[in-house]
């Protein structure tokens, strides 16, 4: 059964979805441009590289304002609506961007980059919610395909953009740009997404289609797998209308962005200081606010989080799916440029430019995995998509001390391009899951699942990586030449090291890439639960619907 909600005119469907694209295109630029600027941000705010653990901190404060943002604006988007959410996100990342503009020190810097993230963060749940309403479901994978393709698109080529707009300029530059940006994606989001009172209608609608779909046998075609185990909160649309007026739990969000925020600065800064991998205080601080969280979201009757999904098992199983492809990708995204530098004896711009290659086809395979998702099924091509980086993590695990560049660049792009399929049936699966009301609030929790595995795996990184390494050496340190000491001795101590170094690094490398290997094959497993959706009606290659 076709959903009933009412049309829209392509080209305003179009016009929409190309200014979602670029406000999430936009927002990740700015998450990974300031690294390759890092060091003339550091000139300009007079940190010396002896302080360079507390420069990590314009790293981390824009992660920390990403990933604390999302659950609540993620609520907002669906209890005021998702164009006025919008508008007040970008008004946040410009805010943001102009004050990182003119801070004087590094505080005033970091608290601006939280601010930008958390506009930044914000529209990527939004904008996810947003594209779904224009869309029937049997288009909704390829649709949310797109939007994670530019949200990948934008962290992939932020390192390149920011050095590029410095060149032309300061690195300043970068910040200013997204003033005059912002204000042209405000007036245009205003202009081209639906009116609240619109929206509200074509959500009702879908939930009577949910409703209906839900009263239908499994076995009848094109139904949901795991139908029957929807919640009844999106199986009477008699309820309380979407915009739940004056219902948002600032309470618990506050409560979770405590929690959200001692994950983050226990695990996210573990890479800045190898001698203590993890701060345990922050993750206690994060354990105890989470607890509560719990607690108290369970008295409430309109939660910031609807605790039942996760006892929706396609939920569920989306949501620790997504905490490992955080885990199992930030692997990749670590040592592949560091097995540049210390086994190919590459310079940081050709590590850079190899990691490309495994980035480049992440957001390639999103959109091909959305369109695939909507013909084929969620659960087929999750599967598919976890089989391929699998696949290509097995194969840079074979990697020796000096593979060809056409096998490097085989083996990554199989792996970035696996990754890129799962994006849209992980995100279609959870929107199927919560039901229109709820869009928004699904798309921000399992977009914090990632970064939370991506926490995680630095923190892996940091101390277990340090601990292998330093057993595979045996205690052996780089030979001093003693007294009486011949060159042809020194020169056989010295060789003996760096062949250990060599050894070493080649099996911590490898030790590294079977781990992601085992991680992308444990999440094949909850990708099973994944909804079996097959669109109709979709014979049709164009992306929008005429």
């Amino acid at each position: 059964m076709l959903e009933a909600v009412p049309s829209l005119t392509s080209r305003r469907v179009r016009l929409a979805m190309a200014a979602l694209c670029a406000a999430v295109f936009v927002a990740a630029l700015d998450q990974t441009m300031v690294l390759t600027v890092l060091p003339s941000i550091m000139g300009t705010l007079h940190i010396p590289y002896t302080r360079i653990n507390d420069a990590g901190w314009i790293v981390t404060g824009y992660l920390l304002g990403y990933t604390v943002a999302m659950p609540l604006f993620g609520r907002l988007a669906d209890v005021r609506g998702r164009r006025l959410m919008c508008v007040i996100a970008l008004g946040l990342f410009m805010l943001g961007s102009g004050f990182c503009w003119a801070a004087p020190n590094l505080g005033l810097f970091v608290a601006s980059r939280v601010v930008q993230a958390a506009g930044g963060g914000a529209l990527v749940p939004i904008a996810m919610a947003a594209a779904a309403d224009m869309f029937p479901r049997q288009r909704r994978a390829l649709i949310l395909g797109i939007i994670g393709g530019a949200a990948e698109a934008g962290g992939v080529l932020g390192p390149i953009y920011g050095a590029g707009l410095t060149r032309l300029w300061e690195w300043q530059l970068i910040f200013i740009v997204n003033i005059p940006l912002s204000l042209i994606l405000i007036g245009i989001c205003w202009r081209l997404l639906l009116p609240d009172a619109e929206t509200r209608a074509r959500a009702l609608a879908q939930e009577a289609a949910y409703a209906t779909d839900g009263a239908r046998p499994a076995a009848d075609a094109g139904a949901d797998a795991g139908a029957g185990s929807r919640s009844d909160n999106r199986r009477t649309p008699a309820r309380a209308g979407w915009l739940q007026h004056g219902q948002v739990d600032y309470v618990g969000a506050a409560l979770m962005a405590v929690a959200l925020a001692g994950l983050t600065i226990g695990l996210g800064g573990s890479t800045q200081n190898s001698a203590q991998p993890v701060k345990w205080p922050w993750l206690a601080v994060s354990v105890v606010a989470f607890v509560v969280f719990v607690l108290y979201e369970r008295r409430l009757r309109q939660p910031l989080v609807n605790l039942a999904f996760f006892r929706d098992l396609p939920f569920a199983a989306a949501t620790f799916a997504n905490l490992a492809v955080g885990a199992a990708l930030i692997i990749g995204m670590v040592e592949v440029p560091l097995y540049a530098y210390s086994l190919l004896g590459l310079s940081e711009i050709q590590g850079g430019l190899l990691l490309i290659r495994l980035t480049l086809l992440i957001p390639v395979g999103a959109v091909l995995g959305g369109w695939l998702a909507d013909r084929i099924g969620y659960r087929v091509t999750a599967v598919v998509g976890f089989l391929v980086a699998f696949a290509g993590y097995v194969l840079l695990s074979f990697w020796g001390a000096h593979p060809s560049g056409l096998t490097m660049t085989r083996d990554l792009m199989i792996t970035g391009f696996g990754f890129g399929l799962v994006i849209a049936p992980i995100g279609a699966t959870v929107i199927a899951s919560v039901g229109p009301r709820w869009m928004a609030t699904g798309s921000a929790l399992v977009t914090v699942t990632r970064m939370i595995g991506m926490m995680a795996g630095i923190s892996a990184l940091g101390s277990w990586g340090l601990r292998h390494f330093t057993s595979l050496m045996g205690g052996l340190d780089l030979p001093l030449r003693g007294p009486g000491m011949t060159d042809a001795q020194y020169n056989a101590l010295t060789k003996a090291y760096e062949d250990r170094l060599t050894a070493s690094f080649h099996i911590l490398y490898h030790d590294f890439f079977v781990i992601a290997a085992v991680i992308v094959a444990i999440a094949i497993i909850p990708s099973l639960f994944f909804y079996m959706k097959r669109g109709r009606g979709t014979g049709r290659m164009p992306f929008i619907p005429q």
